[in-house]
């Protein structure tokens, strides 16, 4: 039982040690979720591009296109989260947003804006 308590106690020292090894702390933005969509909208014969992440004279922009597969126009709502360098959530938020996607067509979606020093973007889209 005591080698059981030192052996975990051991174990958590060094996880300690490890994460304060790090000189800059970052959170992962994972590339598998830089896009977020509700199952509702595959259902309802929606589908989108990740968003593309570039700069544009200092201001970040993403752009992703959503395709309507369907025989009639679905209203999607939809909303870009930035991120900084370290994986941080920028501030203000950007508001929800709605597009009609016409039967069969796409559309494209754009956001940019004063978020100096955004690394990421992340698009969410719901029903």
């Amino acid at each position: 039982m005591y080698n059981m308590r030192l052996f975990l106690l051991s174990g958590v020292i060094a996880g300690l040690l490890t994460g304060c090894s790090s000189s800059t702390a970052v959170i992962p933005v994972n590339d598998g979720q830089t896009l977020v969509m509700e199952s509702t909208l595959l259902a309802a014969g929606i589908t989108a591009d990740k968003p593309a992440f570039s700069r544009s004279d200092l201001q970040p922009v993403a752009i992703s296109h959503l395709y309507n597969e369907r025989g009639r126009d679905i209203q999607v709502n939809y909303r870009f989260y930035w991120y900084d360098g370290k994986g941080l959530e920028m501030h203000p938020l950007e508001q929800a947003r709605s597009i009609t996607v016409p039967a069969h067509r796409s559309v494209a979606l754009m956001s940019s804006g004063n978020f100096m020093g955004a690394r990421h973007v992340r698009l969410s889209l719901w029903l």
